[in-house]
């Protein structure tokens, strides 16, 4: 029966999003807030839909930043960046450059100002990450990147990249620590998706003015230590 509505779902998810990116489309192509706007109630939706077509709900933990940062986040399946774009007023993530091919989504993802990395060339992918996103500053917004450069499942390991660090040094701004335990739910593979309460939570700041290496040490362990603690919890017998 899981299975089933899970199937259901994940069809509801991906012909919505082409409704609202049609819908959206006429406006969004003249002015972004549009697309902001789009993506936002898209994003809202999505998480409606999960509470009762597959009984998982979203629970927010601390505070969302509403002004100019960067956020660094665990990623454990599509569904986080969902819940993330929804907590916040103005997402930018940092994704990867396949992603800008795709129909719509693509083109949406530029549209609120996401900026694509060419994640198999580390070193122009660096040098061209920093000019966009110096670029994009103009245009206020909570900056998001995957310090792993990808989806990790729960109990997986992964080094964190040093783009995370060498962009928290360049902007000069603190850096909003994510963790979460949504890959026990909504797995990185695969349709089914298990029922409970998927938890994100925004930790303390990371203030400026760290060193690159002793920044990414504490990020790793605030969003590791956190991440585990709230895998814990969702796997504790209910």
């Amino acid at each position: 029966m899981q299975l089933a509505r899970s199937m259901l779902f994940n069809v509801t998810m991906y012909l919505s999003m082409l409704v609202y990116a049609v819908a959206y489309a006429p406006f969004a192509i003249y002015d972004a807030k549009y697309a902001v706007k789009a993506t936002q109630a898209w994003c809202g939706f999505i998480i409606w839909c999960a509470s009762w077509m597959i009984g998982l709900k979203v629970e927010i933990r601390g505070t969302p930043p509403t002004d100019e940062v960067m956020v660094a986040a665990k990623h454990q399946s599509f569904f986080d960046i969902i819940v993330i774009y929804g907590a916040i007023p103005r997402g930018k993530f940092i994704m990867k450059r396949e992603l800008i091919y795709a129909p719509l989504l693509g083109w949406y993802s530029l549209r609120v100002g996401c900026i694509p990395v060419d994640r198999g060339k580390r070193g122009q992918a660096i040098i061209k990450m920093k000019a966009d996103v110096e670029k994009g500053r103009a245009d206020p917004g909570q900056l998001v990147i995957y310090p792993q450069g990808t989806r990790v499942a729960p109990d997986d390991k992964k080094p964190y990249k040093a783009g995370t660090g060498i962009l928290y040094d360049q902007l000069g701004q603190p850096c909003v620590p994510v963790a979460t335990n949504i890959g026990h739910f909504w797995p990185k593979r695969g349709f089914l998706r298990k029922p409970g309460t998927a938890v994100v939570e925004f930790l303390d700041p990371i203030p400026p003015g760290f060193g690159v290496k002793e920044f990414m040490v504490k990020l790793e362990d605030v969003v590791e230590s956190k991440s585990d603690s709230l895998l814990a919890e969702a796997r504790a017998p209910k």
